[in-house]
């Protein structure tokens, strides 16, 4: 008897992923532009590829660079839902999700034009610091917007974590640490749909001005494109495994996207899926 399409999904998902070969005797940080996909389904993929670094400790780290469509507002844990506060009707309107997540933070946004990245980082056995690992996010993208011909800076306090041009902020951090391997990360805005900031208190900050590489660089000049999400990606994953110590691995996104798109949390057939939540 042949094999159902969702039987052959489930195959797929639980088959493993594998980098091509990176710089001999380096750690390897394995990175790969996905394209616009589900929030749901990546936080899945993000907690299967740690699984896989805790079943092999020294094995090569991850990092997922996204788009997602469509929009979501993430509840983090030291956030409420009443930082939400558009209404159900408005959310109904814009097609926002909203979905609770384990990193740390408030409520953010994520939608199509913003590059989000997930690095899934063994920090064992020698960058065990919090600190640093967030100090290495913001380095990595204030060192990609430069080349953009964006000057960003950090704030102090904990309240502005994330990344600044001036009195407004570009990117926002948030992350979870199991065990010292990374989940969540970064979401910095390119031509991102600024107004969906505003239904939400972004990163429990209520008066927080959001700007983007594109709203930036048309103030400069309003006739040129701005860069692609893809091209951004590649600056900072080359910026990222270097503040870590990594060797970078370009990884086809063909697979990777395809477990994430054929995931369904309701689906008995892949109830044995590496991907189950």
């Amino acid at each position: 008897m042949s094999e159902s399409p969702r039987g052959e999904a489930a195959r797929a998902a639980a088959a493993p992923i594998t980098p091509s070969t990176g710089e001999p005797g380096a750690r390897r940080l394995a990175w790969s532009y996905l394209g616009a996909v589900p929030y749901a389904a990546t936080a899945a993929l993000q907690e299967e590829l740690r699984q896989g670094i805790r079943r092999a400790p020294g094995s090569e780290d991850w990092l997922l660079l996204l788009e997602h469509d469509p929009p979501v507002f993430t509840v983090g844990r030291n956030a409420s839902r009443n930082d939400v506060v558009a209404d159900d009707a408005w959310l109904a309107e814009q097609g926002v999700e909203v979905e609770p997540t384990n990193r740390g933070g408030k409520v953010t946004y994520h939608g199509p034009g913003q590059l989000v990245g997930y690095p899934i980082i063994d920090l064992n056995p020698d960058r065990r610091d919090i600190r640093r690992y967030v100090r290495d996010l913001q380095e990595g993208l204030i060192l990609s917007l430069a080349e953009l011909g964006i000057e960003a800076r950090v704030r102090d306090g904990q309240e502005n974590v994330g990344v600044w041009v001036g009195d407004a902020k570009i990117a926002s951090i948030g992350v979870h640490l199991s065990r010292w391997i990374t989940l969540h990360g970064f979401a910095l805005n390119v031509s991102t749909r600024l107004s969906h900031f505003g239904g939400i208190v972004a990163c429990g900050l209520p008066q927080v001005k959001m700007t983007s590489v594109q709203q930036l660089l048309a103030e400069r000049d309003p006739s040129p494109e701005p860069p692609s999400l893809q091209d951004i990606a590649a600056r900072v994953a080359g910026h990222l495994a270097a503040r870590f110590g990594r060797s970078p691995v370009a990884v086809d996104g063909a697979q990777l996207r395809r477990r994430i798109l054929e995931w369904q949390p309701a689906s008995d057939e892949l109830q044995d899926s590496s991907l189950r939540p």
